[in-house]
């Protein structure tokens, strides 16, 4: 189980327990954007899931509901702190590549 401050307990496969995740929707006017700065992220650290995201960009393209900036209730609570304990994929300094593909 995966969890999200705003959505709380949620069932996806490979998502380790307990393991946060961030949830960008199609109604969200900033959603595109910021996937789309993700995959160029990626492609500068030589990821291959970015040639995959074209595709979710694409879809964020083509979704017609209506859209605006997201209300997110959960900002007055404050943010769980990452134990020094725990690994972490991103605690490479900037710019350099990751050792395994993505």
């Amino acid at each position: 189980m995966a969890w999200s401050r705003t959505y709380g307990k949620l069932d996806i496969p490979m998502i380790g327990e307990n393991e946060p995740v961030f949830i960008l929707r199609g109604r969200d006017v900033l959603a595109q954007s910021a996937i789309e700065m993700y995959r160029l992220l990626a492609e500068a650290h030589g990821c291959q899931v970015a040639e995959a995201l074209i595709g979710e960009i694409d879809s964020f393209k083509k979704w017609t509901g209506e859209r605006g900036l997201p209300v997110w209730p959960v900002l007055i609570q404050p943010a769980p702190q990452h134990r020094a304990d725990q690994p972490s994929a991103f605690r490479r300094p900037l710019g350099q590549k990751a050792s395994r593909p993505c």
